[in-house]
């Protein structure tokens, strides 16, 4: 059985062009890794001919098709319910249309988990750029396993579509738990934290798009109430519990705005 490093996921919604540019961002030899994305209920449903229009080479692209929109943690899933008994493969990674792995992101990623098997989540530090205005600005998150476990209590250290994760975390944590409105990542990532060692490589190996309209902003206060959610459930620690439940009440209170124009001057 020819084992392969990765399946890669990507979910789809309207976005062709952002698509397209993922694809062509990606570097990694053909035959090591696979696509899958699933279109969550288009208003045109994708077509291989649509991906044709990338350089993208992977040996083989899988379309799976909604027929209504049910929203990123069902489309997740749906990929996962279809690899999950499969056991020739090594790791699951995220991609999001629009974003773009730089730095030799898959061939960093794959040769950390190879040497570190004890790993179950690796991230990276990731650029956000508006494509519209051009300001960008780094996440700034731990690297440090002690710290970011610290860190989680107060905020997601992993950006979604920056992660790699092995194929055993389906066995032992399961799938995205879809009761986490816009915050399914942040609870999947506590639930191996508290299981598994997790990593983040000091190293941009990802540009991320980001947008006023976009659904993080435009759904923030339903975010950040999942978040509450998430850090209420599954934080450990009693003291950094109660920190981070404080910070995100105030995070409620504080407009977008002032919070985006703090980080772009960072």
């Amino acid at each position: 059985m020819h084992l392969k490093d990765f399946i890669l996921i990507l979910p789809y919604l309207n976005n062709r062009e952002g698509l397209i540019k993922s694809l062509n961002s990606i570097e990694y030899p053909t035959d090591r890794y696979e696509i899958i994305i699933v279109d969550d209920g288009s208003r045109v449903p994708l077509t291989r001919e649509d991906i044709a229009l990338s350089t993208v080479k992977s040996g083989k692209v899988e379309i799976l098709r909604a027929d209504q929109n049910k929203g990123v943690a069902a489309a997740l899933n749906r990929a996962l319910e279809f690899i999950k008994d499969r056991t020739d493969f090594k790791y699951i990674a995220r991609l999001d249309c629009g974003d773009l792995c730089v730095n030799e992101r898959f061939s960093k990623q794959v040769e950390y988990l190879d040497n570190h098997p004890d790993v179950y989540l690796l991230g990276s530090k990731v650029i956000f750029r508006n494509p519209e205005s051009g300001r960008e600005y780094q996440y700034q998150n731990k690297t440090i396993e002690s710290e970011i476990r610290r860190e989680m209590h107060f905020k997601c250290s992993f950006i979604h579509p920056s992660v790699m994760f092995k194929r055993e975390v389906l066995d032992q944590v399961g799938v995205y738990p879809e009761n986490y409105l816009h915050c399914e990542d942040y609870a999947f990532f506590f639930q191996i934290l508290r299981l598994k060692h997790v990593a983040i490589l000091p190293e941009i190996l990802l540009i991320t798009e980001w947008s006023d309209q976009g659904v993080s902003s435009r759904n923030r206060k339903r975010q950040l109430l999942s978040r509450i959610k998430v850090v209420s459930r599954f934080a450990t620690d009693p003291a950094l519990k109660f920190g981070g439940l404080l910070r995100l009440i105030l995070l409620i209170l504080i407009p977008l705005p002032v919070i985006r124009f703090v980080n772009t001057r960072k």
